[in-house]
């Protein structure tokens, strides 16, 4: 396993859209995954999306918000999609790998579905909601060329990590990408 290079707000292969992955099982989509895997753990982050690690694919991994038992399950998904399940949306503090220092409030889909390829070749579907939801679709968004602050509303909103303590009373969540 390899810890990989993280690739900064304005680097092109964050801009544009990744390109599907031919064989979800080839050998080398499952050492990319591991890599994503060490790379997201080591960073530390929520969710890492190929991109983001200047792998031009649509591949992700995150981790599923702990429910309240302590537990956190690994998502690997290879050429996956979604679609919201209402149009119920809420703001919450985001952060990502891709752009360090900073935290925006950024309008999100409260439920969704999403599905894609596991590496075994199994198809996974699920709907979900809250902040799973949330950590889906940003890092899917990272699969369509598109970073946290193009989906903010208003850029006021985006401040230093260092200052956010200064917005307390609008700190409903954080999430680090």
């Amino acid at each position: 396993m390899a810890i990989l290079k993280i690739a900064r707000m304005g680097h092109p292969v964050l801009a544009r859209p990744a390109d599907s992955v031919p064989d979800p099982t080839a050998p080398e989509i499952r050492q990319l995954i591991a890599d994503m895997v060490d790379t997201m753990v080591d960073a530390p982050g929520q969710g890492l999306a190929a991109p983001q690690v200047h792998v031009p694919l649509r591949v992700v991994v995150f981790l599923t918000p702990d429910e309240g038992d302590g537990q956190r399950e690994l998502v690997t998904l290879v050429n996956p999609s979604w679609r919201p399940l209402g149009e119920e949306q809420d703001l919450a503090w985001e952060g990502c790998l891709s752009v360090p220092g900073l935290r925006g409030l950024v309008p999100r889909y409260t439920r969704i579905a999403y599905e894609g390829d596991l590496p075994d070749g199994r198809r996974l579907q699920r709907e979900v909601q809250g902040w799973h939801a949330r950590v889906a679709q940003h890092e899917l968004d990272h699969l369509d060329g598109i970073l946290y602050p193009q989906r903010m509303t208003d850029l006021k909103d985006l401040v230093f990590e260092s200052e956010l303590r200064h917005r307390a009373s609008l700190q409903p969540q954080e999430q680090e990408d």
